[in-house]
């Protein structure tokens, strides 16, 4: 049973929206570019394990994915949490090419494509981390000691993985996506005792929907990009060009001639990913290159939008984030 459901990460939104207000001669421009292609990649791997999923037994199984609790002063993001009343199993995806290189005699992780080595963060080691997020979370409210495991999965069928050392414990959790259910299989034979009640499985399993906390993503701070360098305007949502004009009641976009009625949520959204949660009246004008007050707060109101005091002093945001 799909408790929580996987959606477009927060981060993969906000890289977007900055492409989009970048200058296309910015100099971090394509820094950015590799961060969401590599972002998006992992995105779709994600995605692809799916299909085992669903051949899960759906009573038996509680299924989170992009799972993010707090760990000390931090997040920890979890891709699929997998939840029974017998173990919790976090299943780390990695949607890489190349070799893969487990490498436990130097701890470390890396990647060769074309006789060219680059090296990532162990995913080993990520999952163990989150391991330990899940342990403490379930100490922290009382719930019975449920044995936490993990696997390591690599999505893209092309990938070669390779162990370099030996850690056979630690070999045992990796695989490819075709395997998945066959390792899923093996961490219930290990654990076949059950140690949470009913009752205890759908409490916990609400309190992670609960605790469930999106990562804020100070990506501006990150690259050193000034607010004051983003490029504003409403921008077309079919070619994202921008500042687009009011034509007819409607935005028009005059680089492909074209109207839209969705173009201010659009806009509005890129502006509460990269600016603030909310919006007013006076700021919404600078952004929107708007002169009436007027015009500005019939705009603004005649979106989704949730308004808190008064006159001057009144500002505009929304429920959630996507929008």
């Amino acid at each position: 049973m799909i408790i929580k459901e996987r959606k477009i990460p927060l981060i993969i939104l906000i890289l977007t929206a900055l492409l989009r207000r970048l200058p296309k001669n910015h100099e971090k421009r394509q820094q950015i570019m590799k961060e969401l292609a590599r972002r998006q990649a992992g995105y779709q791997g994600e995605e692809s394990l799916d299909y085992f999923f669903c051949r899960l037994p759906d009573k038996e199984y509680m299924i989170f994915h992009d799972l993010n609790l707090p760990f000390g002063k931090f997040n920890c993001q979890i891709d699929t949490l997998l939840l029974t009343k017998k173990f919790a199993l976090i299943v780390e995806t990695k949607n890489m090419t190349g070799t893969l290189n487990f490498d436990f005699e130097n701890e470390q992780f890396y990647q060769k494509v074309d006789e060219k080595y680059k090296g990532y963060t162990d995913p080993i080691s990520q999952a163990e981390m989150q391991k330990a997020c899940i342990k403490e979370f379930l100490s922290k409210y009382n719930f019975p000691s449920v044995p936490v495991d993990y696997l390591v999965v690599i999505s893209n069928p092309y990938a070669i993985i390779s162990f370099i050392g030996h850690n056979p414990e630690a070999k045992q959790r990796v695989c490819k996506s075709h395997n998945l259910l066959k390792k899923i299989d093996m961490i219930e034979s290990m654990y076949p005792h059950e140690i949470l009640e009913e009752k205890e499985l759908r409490k916990l399993s609400k309190l992670f929907v609960k605790k469930n906390t999106p990562p804020t993503v100070h990506i501006l701070e990150r690259y050193d990009i000034k607010k004051s360098e983003l490029l504003t305007g409403i921008h077309c949502p079919l070619c994202d060009s921008l500042p687009i004009v009011r034509k007819k009641r409607k935005w028009y976009c005059p680089s492909c001639n074209s109207f839209s009625s969705d173009a201010l949520e659009c806009s509005l959204l890129d502006y509460f990913l990269l600016y603030d949660p909310k919006i007013t009246n006076h700021e919404f004008r600078n952004f929107a290159h708007i002169e009436s007050v007027d015009a500005a707060g019939r705009q603004l109101r005649s979106v989704r939008l949730i308004s808190s005091g008064e006159k001057k002093n009144r500002s505009y945001s929304v429920e959630n984030i996507p929008w």
